[in-house]
């Protein structure tokens, strides 16, 4: 049987504690996620003179996502006279029907969109709050001195929902209901399940099974995950979706599907109150940017770590990484260095800017740069990176990119952050809550600091580049801290290496771990440098020579979507990334 549905078997109730120490996996995923990864083959780097694929090449529109029903749906919604918004949203649903580990209703939304009427770029924030019972004081009486990474506890308001419905009233030009048609049908009436998201849903099957509403929507008869190819249907979230064409966001923040979340909430020991729901609005926000080698990298400011991919960019520009060359010693050990020192501010500084004061313009000028570069020891990797003080200096799943054919650009990521999220699924809406609250400090001290009705430190972001005033490169890469990472090391490839957009995103990643944390946590030592299998033994030994810890590994290195626009041709470049099951599309 390939269908979701209540299993007749009992179901006990699993308290917020006990599933925090039942679900104790590594971010990214889940704890095993990398051993399966190993073991199903899922790294496919290329090498330097190689990529995976033609970049696809298009006129009118263009889609470009982590799975190939999801980007024909935007396609279709393009054809039909949508818009790039339009099609984001359209996809972004479908993805939380065929990719529901990933992203989803019970999750965050951020967005860059470029309005080709205006010429002007807008930020969307759309991430969700704390509940206003969840306070320090709740956490250190239950003698916790963290928030679980998993359940009710790490529940924060899904924010995606208030984005879908700002983003259609300001720039929309097709009803919500056109929107949400084509993933009410599909969650409905079923889908074949696909390579890469078969053996994700298979690792979080364990996890899943320890939740009644989870075992429920996701596994078939409470217990086994569905394999590569078997159709699999989605009943309870078709209903949600259906609420929301009909009613819009009231539905979810107002109506039934609050409604039903709080009583959850209730039942299985978390925070949420109406109130919560009621008070959640979307937020607009300035993109913000830098400028490296003639070309403007956009990023929305934080609650998200956007910036430190600017950071880093600031820090790489004084060299000369063109003569370095791609998968060098020495371009590899300086992106380690420059992200060890972005991400020191990151953990620092990164909060929500509605509630701190955040020193953003500080932290990606030049002369930040400059005075923090100075740490930067080409032949020796750092054992000792601490944050800087920005103010002496005046002055955060899936991601889907569109660009329609009067070139609006809508740069979009959208996540329910660890794969399943919380784990925990109120079985009547018929999806996983996000569980960002875990990304939260519990130190009084830290800008990042619990507080009610605040939002947590993020990790999704959308990127967008711009030359000359004009919109040149949509793109994205999820994935945790790698993304930050994976923008930087996607855009050398494309601006110092001279790579076409599918090659940047294929060639060889690394990642750097070990960083101090947003949640308070301290870095020691050098970290650790993953690196895929595309990079020599010869680069990993000069690499360990220099001091640096390196391991290989296999997944977690990001998912990329891209759309480049050439201007002088009329012609939209797509790109996407070989390590998932996704596609570009175009007309």
């Amino acid at each position: 049987m390939s269908q979701s549905r209540r299993s007749r078997s009992p179901f006990p109730i699993v308290t917020p504690f006990l599933f925090a120490l039942i679900l104790m996996t590594e971010p990214v995923l889940d704890a095993q996620a990398q051993d399966i990864s190993r073991q199903a083959g899922y790294d496919r780097p290329v090498t330097p003179s190689k990529q995976s694929r033609s970049v696809v090449v298009a006129k009118n529109g263009m889609v470009a996502t982590s799975h190939p029903l999801a980007a024909q749906t935007g396609l279709d919604i393009l054809k039909s006279g949508g818009n790039a918004v339009d099609a984001a949203i359209a996809v972004n649903a479908m993805l939380g029907v065929v990719e529901p580990m990933s992203n989803g209703i019970g999750g965050d939304l951020f967005c860059i969109y470029w309005d080709n009427k205006s010429k002007k770029l807008y930020g969307l924030n759309a991430s969700g709050r704390s509940p206003y019972k969840a306070t320090r004081k709740y956490f250190a009486d239950n003698n916790m001195d963290e928030i679980p990474l998993f359940g009710p506890l790490a529940w924060s308001v899904p924010g995606c929902v208030s984005g879908w419905q700002a983003l259609n009233e300001r720039f929309g030009s097709v009803s919500l209901k056109e929107i949400l048609a084509p993933s009410i049908y599909t969650a409905r009436e079923g889908f074949p399940v696909s390579e890469v998201i078969a053996h994700y849903w298979k690792v979080s099957a364990p996890s899943l099974a320890a939740n009644p509403g989870s075992a429920r929507t996701y596994l078939i008869d409470g217990k086994n995950a569905p394999g590569f190819g078997e159709i699999y249907r989605l009943p309870k979230l078709a209903e949600s979706y259906q609420l929301i064409a009909e009613q819009g966001a009231d539905a979810f923040y107002r109506g039934r599907i609050a409604r039903e979340i709080v009583a959850y909430s209730d039942k299985v020991g978390g925070l949420f109150t109406m109130d919560d729901f009621l008070n959640h609005r979307a937020t607009w926000v300035e993109p913000v940017s830098t400028s490296y080698r003639g070309y403007e990298i956009w990023e929305l400011p934080p609650s998200g770590q956007g910036i430190a991919a600017l950071q880093m960019l600031n820090l790489i520009e004084p060299y000369d990484v063109k003569a370095m060359g791609p998968g060098s010693t020495n371009w590899l050990h300086l992106f380690c260095e420059a992200k060890k020192i972005a991400f020191e501010d990151r953990a620092k500084f990164y909060a929500d800017i509605d509630v701190v004061d955040v020193p953003v313009n500080s932290l990606i000028s030049k002369e930040y740069a400059k005075q923090r570069g100075k740490q930067i020891d080409m032949k020796q990797a750092s054992q000792d990176v601490r944050h800087g003080d920005p103010k002496i200096i005046n002055g955060d799943t899936v991601y889907l990119t569109v660009v329609d054919k009067d070139r609006n650009c809508c740069s979009f990521i959208q996540s329910i952050f660890h794969g399943f999220g919380s784990k925990i699924t109120p079985p009547e809406v018929g999806f996983a809550i996000q569980n960002r609250g875990a990304l939260f400090s519990l130190d009084e001290n830290h800008l990042n600091r619990l507080d009610p009705h605040k939002r947590p430190f993020h990790t999704i972001i959308p990127a967008m580049v711009t030359k000359e005033d004009k919109p040149y490169f949509s793109f994205g890469v999820m994935g945790g801290d790698m993304q930050p990472q994976g923008h930087v090391q996607i855009l050398v490839n494309m601006i110092d290496f001279g790579m076409n957009i599918q090659h940047a995103g294929d060639l060889a990643r690394i990642r750097h771990l070990g960083s101090s944390t947003p949640t308070g946590k301290k870095s020691s030592g050098p970290g650790i440098v993953e690196v895929e299998s595309g990079i020599p033994n010869t680069v990993v030994n000069e690499l360990e020579s220099r001091g640096h810890n390196v391991k290989r590994s296999v997944g977690g290195f990001g998912g990329y979507q891209g759309i480049l626009i050439d201007h002088k041709n009329g012609v939209l470049h797509g790109a996407t990334e070989p390590r998932k099951d996704g596609t570009a599309v175009g007309y």
